[in-house]
């Protein structure tokens, strides 16, 4: 057997060549020093954006969209619903909208996908616009001028 000339490091030691020295003594009492408590503050709330007059409009209105076999029928829950393709992050103008009731409202973001296509979601979405413009035109949210 082979036998070393010079004896085995401990892990501490092959680095260095010594023990790891602290460049600050540890306290000896064993108690460490109390953190002052982290000065909170409340997060500042993202201020959401206002209603206009035609978003505030469809409350209590009845929904004009109307998807068979989803829609509650409540006038409660009613919210304006734009139409999609306004474009990345935005959303179309609000003359272009209907009245939809909470249940179509989720089926037109998304729920149709098991029970309906693409082109009839946005059929029936086109239609709630055509019933809901005479109603914003009636309101007097939406003014068509006469040409000259």
């Amino acid at each position: 057997m082979l036998q070393r000339k010079t004896p085995l490091r401990s892990k501490t030691q092959m680095k260095s060549g010594g023990p790891i020295k602290r460049s600050t003594p540890i306290k000896s009492d064993g108690q460490a020093k109390p953190r002052p408590p982290i000065k909170r503050t409340a997060m500042k709330k993202t201020p959401r954006p206002k209603l206009t007059k035609i978003q505030q409009s469809a409350r209590g209105q009845d929904c004009t969209v109307r998807v068979p076999g989803v829609c509650n029928f409540n006038p409660e829950t009613t919210v304006l619903g734009h139409l999609n393709g306004g474009g990345m992050s935005s959303k179309h103008h609000d003359m272009f909208a209907a009245y939809v009731c909470s249940d179509c409202h989720a089926w037109l973001d998304g729920g149709y996908v098991k029970t309906a296509t693409r082109v009839d979601r946005d059929l029936l979405h086109l239609q709630g616009v055509i019933k809901t413009q005479p109603i914003l035109i009636e309101l007097g949210l939406i003014i068509i001028s006469e040409a000259a």
